[in-house]
């Protein structure tokens, strides 16, 4: 027979182990936190968008923003993702500018909300690679709007963007390819500016010289074979190359100029030729 006090003395360790389990179950039954660092750039959407909708709109007094996204990004719901995330946490704060802008100066001084519209596009889909093409309309209060693009290239079966330095082999000598650039861009300088001045590589005509390959923003040309690139389009923004009237250049150059630098793994993406090689940039719609 155990003595009171003993039995007191196993009662009470009974219970506190009981305690002990109880409480190792409730925190096993608890949800885990989430990491420190996850979702940084996601915070920004709320629960409602994290499924990443094909859009985004807000307007406020302060300023209009949007997004528009291709359907091509649909089957790719790590690109779908994280793209959406990323392009709407820069057009809150876009937002969260224009009106700390305008309160600190006082007032809109008379003008229209600013502006910030991104519109991607599908530019070309191999076998392993997706090509976009992304277009910001930029308004915020200057003397004029801003219109600049930029190329997205992602790896379908690597699930990550990639870039010029993935595309090219490494070390590759791409003087070729930034000579056959800079020569394209110089035709189509003399054809929309006759009398135009040249630009070299690495040299200067005033505050302008050719930029390098490897340097500039790009998307995959289709040509006419399907599945297929058959060359690049450079994304030469205004400002870079000549005055802001003489406005952007996109300038297409065939996979024949630069077939021999690609890296392995992407050569097979490339074949067929190009509709039209040199400028290709959009026309604008006719004012009416």
């Amino acid at each position: 027979m155990i003595p009171q006090t003993g039995l007191t003395r196993a009662l009470l360790i009974a219970a506190a182990v009981g305690a002990t389990l109880a409480a190792c179950n409730r925190d096993q039954d608890r949800p885990a936190p989430a990491a420190a660092n996850a979702g940084q750039t996601a915070a920004a959407v709320t629960t409602a968008e994290a499924a990443a909708p094909m859009a985004y709109e807000t307007k406020t007094p302060f300023a209009n923003v949007s997004l528009t996204l291709p359907v091509a990004i649909k089957g790719q719901g790590d690109l779908h993702a994280a793209l959406y995330a990323d392009e709407v946490r820069k057009l809150r704060q876009f937002v969260e500018g224009a009106q700390a802008d305008r309160t600190e100066a006082g007032g809109d001084a008379g003008l229209p909300p600013f502006e910030n519209t991104v519109t991607i596009t599908s530019a070309a889909e191999t076998g392993k690679l997706l090509s976009l093409k992304r277009v910001a309309f930029d308004y915020s209060g200057g003397a004029h709007p801003n219109t600049l693009t930029g190329g997205i290239l992602w790896d379908k079966a690597l699930k990550r963007r990639i870039g010029f330095s993935d595309l090219f082999k490494r070390g590759a000598d791409t003087s070729v390819l930034d000579q056959a650039l800079c020569s394209a861009i110089n035709a189509a300088k003399r054809a929309r500016s006759p009398g135009s001045a040249g630009l070299t590589l690495g040299g200067t005509n005033g505050d302008w010289s050719c930029p390098k390959a490897a340097s500039t923003e790009f998307v995959l040309m289709p040509g006419d074979q399907p599945g297929k690139a058959a060359g690049l389009t450079f994304l030469i923004g205004p400002y870079q190359v000549g005055p802001y009237a003489e406005g952007a250049y996109e300038i297409a150059i065939p996979a024949s100029v630069f077939r021999s630098l690609l890296s392995t793994p992407y050569i097979g993406e490339f074949g067929g030729n190009l509709a039209r090689a040199g400028d290709v940039t959009p026309t604008a719609a006719p004012v009416v």
